[in-house]
């Protein structure tokens, strides 16, 4: 008797199991498809039950003695050395290098001489005093857990010609230090990301999430939509000039004939993703001073836009798929880094020339590529240098290459701590500018830095 006892309560706890498995997908799914018009009792208790799971992953990782708040330590080229040179070759040039030190714990900016890699210069500042002063924490809710030390990047660090250092941790303030690593400001008004890029007038160029939202975002009160704009900074850390990139398609007409983009608006909070914005220096047969190139991976398209007038120039769509990065490269020429995520022949990432004149494209040292078995999921970065050289970031695997301008392989750089952990590099960059690599050194020679 006891045993159908037992048997019935069994069955009554796995019915009503069953129950509210369904119960708890339904509102989920009804979140998810609706934009949480769901009522918000309902689906803040069911994703706490969806989360039981995942919580229970992150405890017994805790007890196993592993820090789960750390960022991830990669593995791809684990037996590589952390520095090898293969040609000598003096270069008057800094390398910029934001990267993750597993040994420390953080994320530091190193300044690197070309002509040794040795470090000259670490920017390295308080990162929990910084987020202490974050005011607005309904845009920034998570900073002191998504952004604390442990977790924090510096993407893609703009340094200026005072030695000072602007960057943001992807999806939040931007922020300045000074050559000291001092904070001198922070910007709460956007949840900016990915790229910095200074312009002919000094200003900096960066992708950031508005708020409030665009007109067209607004109207159909999407809740967790990422709008995505250009956002133009001064150095002091004022909003310029701000646009949905959302907006600059539809008010170009280019919304109606793309239909990557009309069925992503309908199935992703994501379907733009502004990844770098590339401004031009001077006057051109083919653009002006003062336009704005913009790579928008998630619809695989590069965006020629004139500011002035609202005007997109021309809208490329081309032989890549999830580009990150891009670079004018001469008066008629613009590279794109490939994340080449096509569905077929996606084994290695490219380097792609455009030239407007020809309007055509061809691929940069394919080959010694293809041979480094270089491949970027996402994000990832090039830079041709004034030599015809190209430096190329494998991100997702924390290596650095950089080929001479006859495609051999110069210098590999993958970035091991002092305990052969490897951690992630967040955008590097080069710079040649003669007068800023004099200026920084006599900085340096001269510094009175108290940390």
């Amino acid at each position: 008797m006891f045993k159908k006892i037992e048997i019935w309560i069994v069955g009554v706890i796995l019915l009503f199991s069953i129950i509210l498995l369904i119960l708890v997908s339904g509102v989920l799914r009804d979140a998810y498809l609706n934009n949480n018009k769901t009522p918000e009792f309902l689906r803040n208790s069911f994703v706490k039950i969806a989360e039981i799971p995942k919580n229970i992953y992150h405890v017994v990782r805790h007890l196993s003695g592993e820090n789960i708040n750390a960022i991830a330590k990669l593995q791809k080229h684990k037996d590589k050395k952390r520095y090898k040179q293969f040609i000598k070759n003096k270069r008057n040039a800094f390398l910029i290098l934001p990267r993750y030190d597993h040994s420390l714990n953080r994320s530091v900016v190193e300044v690197v001489d070309l002509n040794n890699f040795k470090i000259i210069h670490t920017y390295m500042h308080d990162i929990d005093k910084m987020n202490n002063q974050v005011k607005n924490t309904k845009k920034f809710p998570r900073i002191k857990i998504d952004d604390a030390e442990i977790r924090f990047e510096y993407v893609h660090p703009l340094i200026l010609s005072d030695g000072s250092l602007i960057s943001d941790s992807g999806y939040s303030p931007s922020f300045k230090i000074d050559f000291c690593s001092n904070l001198k400001w922070i910007n709460e008004e956007a949840i900016f990301h990915h790229s910095k890029t200074i312009d002919h007038e000094g200003n900096i160029w960066i992708a950031g999430i508005i708020d409030p939202k665009s007109k067209y975002v607004e109207k159909f009160e999407i809740k967790d939509f990422f709008d995505d704009s250009i956002i133009k900074l001064n150095t002091d850390g004022e909003i310029l000039f701000s646009k949905s990139v959302l907006e600059i398609l539809i008010e170009n007409e280019i919304l109606p004939n793309n239909f990557a983009l009309n069925t992503s608006l309908l199935n992703s909070l994501d379907p733009v993703h502004l990844n770098y914005i590339e401004p031009a220096f001077n006057d051109t047969e083919y653009w002006k001073q003062g336009d704005v190139f913009l790579s928008i991976r998630n619809q695989s398209a590069i965006i020629h836009y004139r500011p002035i007038g609202n005007q997109i120039i021309n809208y490329l769509t081309g032989p890549f798929a999830h580009q990150h990065d891009l670079q004018i490269i001469s008066d008629k020429e613009i590279s794109i880094f490939n994340n080449n995520n096509f569905f077929t022949n996606n084994k290695y990432s490219e380097i792609i020339i455009y030239n407007f004149e020809t309007k055509s494209y061809r691929k940069l040292f394919n080959d010694q590529i293809t041979k480094e078995n270089f491949k970027t999921l996402d994000q990832g970065l090039s830079h041709i240098l004034k030599d015809g050289s190209l430096l190329v970031e494998e991100q997702n695997h924390g290596r650095i290459i950089l080929f001479n301008n006859k495609g051999e392989k110069e210098w590999e750089f993958v970035n091991k701590d002092k305990n052969g952990d490897i951690g992630y590099i967040w955008w590097s960059r080069v710079i040649e500018d003669e007068s800023f690599i004099k200026n920084f050194k006599s900085m340096i020679k001269n510094k009175q830095c108290l940390n």
